[in-house]
C-alpha cells in the first residue's frame, strides 16, 4: 500500500462524510450531539475498534 492508496481512502471518506450531511443533516446533527454525551472511554474505545476495523479492511483490499 502507497501514499496514493492512503489519499483515496481519506478523498472516499470526505465524500461519503460529506454526502451524510448534504442528505441527512438532522440526523447528522443529533448524531454528533449523542456522540458528544458519551464518556471519553467509550469514545476512545469506539475509535479503536474503527480504526482497526478499516485497516483491515484496506489491507485486504489492497491485498486483493
Amino acid at each position: 500500500m502507497d501514499f496514493g492508496h492512503v489519499l483515496a481512502g481519506v478523498a472516499v471518506v470526505l465524500a461519503l462524510e460529506g454526502l451524510c450531511y448534504a442528505a441527512f443533516p438532522g440526523a447528522m446533527k443529533a448524531t454528533l450531539a449523542r456522540l458528544a454525551s458519551l464518556p471519553e472511554q467509550r469514545l476512545r474505545q469506539g475509535g479503536l475498534v474503527a480504526a482497526a476495523i478499516g485497516v483491515a479492511a484496506a489491507w485486504i483490499i489492497v491485498g486483493l
